[in-house]
């Protein structure tokens, strides 16, 4: 019986001192890559807690509204623009990997067969859709203004030699449009998701140079926290270099 109690008290005790973080992730690589270290964090006595979403508005959103502790599924470029676009002060607490942007289609298999006036889909936020067109310009498809501005819009396009036509939409909705334009930029999240190997399947695809490296997100008031730290030192073991590495091949790339 004395046992018994001193277990239950050791548990209770546990209980009482456990900490609790529930962070918002894409499905893909993001969540599996927390739920990959939750085990690792419950030692330390962390819970983590995955709340998967497919957007990329409300994960920031409800840290911001202190719904959510933390999120993971964006870059630092794209955390600039959504605060100064919504007020909001939310900071980077430690980057994690690379997701390489990439050009696909299902009309073409290289990007020099696209025809003249061929419809070309990018990702409809500032960030990204600068992104894309940085990737397009860098293929020698366009020439933009400034090919340093991660802030390109299809209105800062130079020159255009095939007239291409580009189409704006939501990151997470690209996929589904792939066999109905000439190519599509989507994000390697996505592509992931949809099945697609950014290794075979990708047109183009971004360097490991890239400097959109997806990074875990709190606010100001809990990212030096003890359980945020122990999340950040998780995301940067060497099982989860591991992971990545194995895992998805090249399509993710750790980024420490």
């Amino acid at each position: 019986m004395k046992k018994l109690l001193a277990v239950v008290a050791a548990v209770a005790a546990f209980s009482a001192h456990a900490e609790s973080l529930t962070v918002a992730a894409t499905p893909v690589p993001h969540a599996e890559i927390l739920n990959f270290v939750k085990p690792q964090l419950a030692k330390e006595g962390v819970e983590l807690k995955v709340k998967e979403f497919t957007d990329y508005i409300q994960p920031n959103v409800q840290v911001a509204e202190k719904r959510l502790d933390a999120n993971f599924f964006q870059h630092q470029p794209y955390l600039d623009e959504f605060n100064k676009a919504k007020g909001t002060e939310l900071v980077s607490v430690t980057g994690v990997h690379i997701e390489p942007l990439g050009v696909y289609s299902a009309k073409v298999k290289k990007l020099d067969e696209l025809s003249s006036g061929a419809t070309v889909v990018i990702p409809n936020d500032a960030t990204n859709g600068g992104r894309a067109l940085l990737l397009l310009d860098k293929a020698g498809v366009i020439k933009l203004k400034d090919n340093k501005n991660i802030l390109s819009t299809v209105k800062d396009v130079a020159e255009n030699p095939k007239g291409l036509k580009f189409r704006e939409l939501e990151a997470a909705t690209i996929p589904r449009v792939l066999t109905q334009v000439d190519a599509a930029l989507i994000n390697t999240n996505y592509a992931l998701e949809a099945k697609l190997n950014p290794e075979k399947d990708a047109l183009v695809i971004e360097g490991s140079d890239s400097p959109y490296v997806n990074i875990l997100v709190a606010r100001p008031d809990n990212k030096d926290s003890d359980a945020m730290k122990k999340l950040a030192a998780a995301l940067h073991s060497p099982e989860v270099k591991q992971f990545i590495v194995e895992k998805y091949k090249g399509a993710v790339v750790p980024a420490f």
